[in-house]
């Protein structure tokens, strides 16, 4: 019996959160649908391992776009709408921010956020209800016009927040509330999420982060990030997908300016009327398209335009005793020195040390994610890619460790406890690992940067014209949406749904 179908409608490399998507999308729809996937399981970095037979999360923080079982947000909806069900945990908080003169716990919901801040920089409750009033509307207008385009005049009618705010960058928008220094200190700490300085960050991006997490709450999988995925593929094999582990996808095959299936390491030839891809543009039009020659000289422009974000360099530790003897009060912790985001993302292009930490203690949203008596708590920056791309390799274990050190003694400061003496199991992930790993284009988990110049109103406008070979979508945190767990399962849907679009264009064309 033949391993693979003489033809599929699409193909899908890579099994990791949009590729499964696309795949479930789909196969709901009736399509013929082959996911290849390089590891021997899916997730990519929604994943977790195993040290000390102890179970670990690999990299989810929080998860976006889920909402209460009774008022599900556009990611949560879907999973519910695929058949994907997972316990979802809600987190206690939004962030504690340690900052210069600050220590502060703030919580989700629009009222309680802006209260909260009240209570430490009096008289600003007015102030930051309206501005996260204002992040909330447009949000509300991002996901109604990312399923319903309209013309530029009925956009000004029905969003017209989501109009005057979209040329204005995060600070310029904020600026104009004339709140102290200290509130807008507050109101800043998820900006590593998004990776880009207030000033150069679309307040678009920045409305959609702030209402999602204060609004309506994050989430996380009480089987850890690697639940999605498993239930994810898991539900897609139930409808009919083929997913195939330990396959590497090397290249695309085109003809006459449109996909037509791939070429996997091993050397089969499998054909496709559509490939949707989650290797990053970067990869795909420099080595993979087949032959060269169908790669347009402006799709090596646009990738050469655009500016990758962050990835990750992160310390996950099992420490040998509980979150609360240890002096670990919240779940979320993002700790700096300063909050001029500028500066900070200037600081992130080198090797550390880094002023800007995020942590987690799982333990705080998750009762059962570690044994009793033991806890998890991990260190996190999100470096440039740029920086690490300098270190060569006889220097990398000096420099993962030096860096590893840095943050840990700057925690251990922080919570009165040498962190080093509590150490049941420690792994240190860097940008090499993350590249190694997922074989994302220069370790970059973040996809490409939002910027005023490049971002997701402008991605959207010029999608088209960025269709540079017929039949092959993007997916993956480089597609639109950009960054994060929750936008790369928007994104794939996204490619799932150009798929079935063009699919019913040309179908009505015959």
């Amino acid at each position: 019996m033949k391993f693979y179908k003489d033809h599929y409608d699409v193909i899908v490399i890579g099994g990791a959160l949009a590729g499964l998507s696309s795949a479930l999308m789909l196969a709901d729809k009736g399509k013929d649908v082959l996911v290849l996937e390089r590891h021997n399981l899916p997730g990519g970095i929604a994943s977790s391992f195993v040290r000390g037979g102890i179970e670990i999360e690999a990299a989810l923080h929080e998860m976006m776009s889920i909402g209460e079982k009774d008022n599900r947000l556009k990611v949560g909806k879907f999973f519910d709408d695929m058949g994907v069900d997972i316990e979802w945990l809600k987190v206690p908080e939004a962030y504690h921010a340690s900052l210069p003169g600050l220590e502060v716990t703030l919580h989700p919901g629009l009222s309680t956020f802006a209260k909260e801040i009240d209570a430490v920089v009096p008289g600003t409750y007015d102030k930051v209800l309206s501005l996260l009033n204002l992040c909330n509307t447009v949000f509300d207008s991002v996901n109604e016009l990312s399923i319903h385009p309209m013309s530029k005049a009925k956009m000004l009618l029905k969003h017209e927040a989501f109009v005057k705010t979209a040329g204005y960058t995060t600070k310029e928008v904020i600026d104009s509330f004339d709140l102290p220094k200290k509130a807008q200190d507050l109101l800043a700490p998820y900006w590593i999420y998004v990776g880009s300085g207030f000033s150069d960050l679309p307040f678009t991006i920045y409305s959609v982060l702030r209402a999602d997490y204060v609004g309506y709450g994050s989430y996380i999988p009480r089987k850890f990030s690697h639940e999605m995925s498993l239930k994810m593929a898991e539900r897609a094999e139930a409808m009919g997908v083929q997913i195939e582990y330990r396959q590497h996808v090397e290249k695309i095959l085109v003809k006459d300016g449109k996909a037509y299936g791939v070429r996997t390491a091993r050397g089969d030839e499998i054909h496709a009327d559509y490939v949707i891809s989650s290797a990053y543009p970067n990869k795909v039009y420099t080595s993979m398209i087949e032959p060269a020659s169908e790669v347009p000289s402006k799709a090596i422009k646009m990738v050469n335009g655009r500016r990758l974000s962050l990835t990750a360099f992160s310390v996950i530790m099992i420490l040998d005793d509980t979150a609360e003897n240890l002096g670990i009060k919240d779940y979320s912790v993002f700790k700096g020195d300063t909050m001029d985001t500028d500066l900070l993302y200037k600081d992130l292009a080198g090797l550390g040390p880094y002023r800007y930490l995020t942590c987690i203690c799982h333990n705080l949203g998750n009762d059962t994610a570690t044994p009793p008596g033991t806890c998890s708590y991990s260190i996190t920056t999100l470096p440039q890619v740029k920086g690490w791309k300098t270190v060569k390799a006889e220097d990398y274990d000096r420099v993962k460790h030096e860096v590893a050190k840095q943050m840990i003694d700057e925690m251990s400061a922080y919570l009165g406890v040498n962190l080093l003496d509590h150490i049941l199991e420690i792994v240190i992930e860097t940008p090499m690992t993350v590249n190694r790993y997922t074989n994302a284009w220069n370790g970059c988990i973040y996809g490409y940067a939002h910027t005023m110049e490049d971002h997701i109103i402008a991605r959207l406008q010029t999608a088209e014209e960025e269709s540079f070979i017929k039949h092959l979508e993007f997916s993956g945190a480089h597609a639109i949406s950009g960054d994060g767990m929750g936008p790369a399962v928007t994104n794939g849907r996204k490619a799932a749904k150009n798929v079935l679009d063009t699919m019913a264009a040309e179908e009505a064309a015959k």
